[in-house]
């Protein structure tokens, strides 16, 4: 298969089945992460990756794939980006972890809070789920409280306050659950409801300021900035997608709303991983050494400061100064979004899968002849995609994507459409190879439990 057709070939994943079955018998879920899955793919089409180059990937086999999802969201420069990778080769002759803190994390601070206006103080990590269980205990520290207000979003945490919440929370106490509210994004009197029913209760209320699909309602980001305001509760926004990709100063600069904390991650080492904390300093200092309260034991981690990912960071940060990637996302987002939609209404099929969202964080959506959302149609999908190298559970765009990856991309969604359009007459049995994906946070292991 070459990288610029898109007809559809017979792919030979010989390798990659046999390193995904040797990943089963070895990691629980045969991925460190649940989105990573083989039961998020195709089952006999599960590639595993050798390599990857700008908005480009190989697999164990030699398969190349336009590859969308960029690492989680996490890649907005393109795989193995030079600038990125050249200043963190630099760095690791001069050591990576020392006993006390290094002039990098002095350089790497300064540089954050110059992008975020909104905040005093940055303390540094590896993942998102530390910097947002770490926003919840400094609201719990500084407010008395217990309860944390959740929107109807995706994902905030690993951790036990927010899994709680969701179908895959075995192992978790009752009691550990009941201390997390969810409310509606874009539906003020929803929070207000949760503040009237438990009133001086609520210590936080976390939310993505905008996400994929949904931007704020006018007045609604204001909204719950007043109503936090008046009610004594910190407002977190996680900027872990929309840093980065909405702007580098984050959705909260977009839109014009100051959360107190803020959390980071992802695009920050454009896939090197770092995350980060930040907010008021009032709220920070409280795991600090300005302050007469109780301490909050506070994000102390080995590596959050290690020279790798500080230093990827910092390359980041300069790549966003010298070049504009947020532009690059949105202008072949945007060209990615329309071409798409116009070859599937020219199809007939536009009432059956579409793409959406924001530019730089775009999905498709499947439906079946019902018009339902449909996990079987959305694999018919992500198979015929494959067959024609495209990989991607979304159309997540980097600034790496060039012209021809989006029009290889979208003769792809031209050609897989035959076959959807079969799924949807006779049903997608009769055009699957193997069972369906399933939801990535789900309470048992089917319908995909290995055999």
């Amino acid at each position: 298969m070459t990288s610029a057709s898109p007809t559809p070939t017979q792919l030979d994943f010989t390798q990659s089945a046999r390193l995904q079955a040797r990943l089963h018998d070895l990691v629980p879920g045969g991925a460190h992460t649940y989105a990573r899955g083989s039961d998020q793919y195709p089952e006999t089409m599960t590639p595993i990756i050798e390599r990857g180059r700008g908005a480009r990937v190989w697999d164990a086999d030699g398969n190349e794939f336009v590859e969308y999802g960029m690492g989680l969201r996490s890649v907005t420069l393109g795989h193995a980006y030079e600038p990125v990778n050249a200043a963190v080769r630099e760095v690791l002759d001069r050591g990576m972890s020392f006993s006390r803190p290094s002039r990098l994390e002095v350089e790497a601070a300064e540089d954050f809070l110059g992008l975020v206006s909104g905040a005093d103080m940055v303390k540094f990590a590896k993942n998102g789920s530390d910097a947002t269980t770490a926003a919840l205990k400094l609201a719990r520290a500084a407010t008395g409280r217990d309860m944390v207000a959740v929107a109807d979003q995706p994902f905030f945490s690993t951790d036990d306050w927010f899994i709680g919440g969701t179908p895959m929370n075995a192992g978790i106490p009752a009691t550990t659950k009941v201390g997390t509210l969810g409310f509606v994004y874009n539906d003020l009197d929803s929070l207000r409801a949760l503040f009237a029913a438990h009133p001086g209760r609520i210590a936080a209320v976390f939310m993505e300021a905008a996400a994929a699909l949904h931007e704020p309602a006018p007045g609604f980001l204001e909204g719950v900035r007043e109503l936090c305001t008046a009610q004594g509760a910190v407002l977190v926004f996680d900027e872990m997608i929309t840093g980065f990709r909405w702007s580098a100063h984050g959705a909260q600069a977009v839109y014009g709303v100051t959360p107190d904390l803020s959390t980071w991650g992802k695009a920050m080492g454009n896939g090197f991983p770092v995350s980060a904390l930040a907010g008021r300093r009032e709220l920070m200092e409280l795991g600090g050494l300005r302050t007469d309260a109780d301490r909050v034991f506070l994000l102390s981690t080995t590596h959050g400061p290690e020279t790798v990912g500080l230093t990827a960071f910092r390359a980041v940060v300069e790549a966003y100064r010298r070049e504009d990637p947020v532009a690059t996302m949105r202008r072949q987002g945007t060209k990615l979004a329309e071409a798409c939609n116009e070859v599937v209404a020219a199809a007939g099929l536009t009432e059956f899968v579409d793409v959406v969202g924001h530019p730089a964080c775009l999905v498709f959506r499947t439906r079946d002849a019902d018009g339902h959302p449909s996990q079987p149609m959305r694999t018919v999908f992500l198979a015929e995609l494959l067959r024609r190298g495209v990989l991607g559970q979304s159309f997540v765009i980097s600034a790496a994507h060039t012209d021809a990856d989006v029009e290889h991309t979208v003769a792809a969604v031209a050609g897989a459409l035959p076959a959807y359009e079969k799924a949807l007459t006779d049903g997608p049995e009769a055009v699957l190879e193997g069972r369906p994906v399933a939801p990535a946070l789900r309470a048992s292991a089917a319908p995909r439990r290995l055999r």
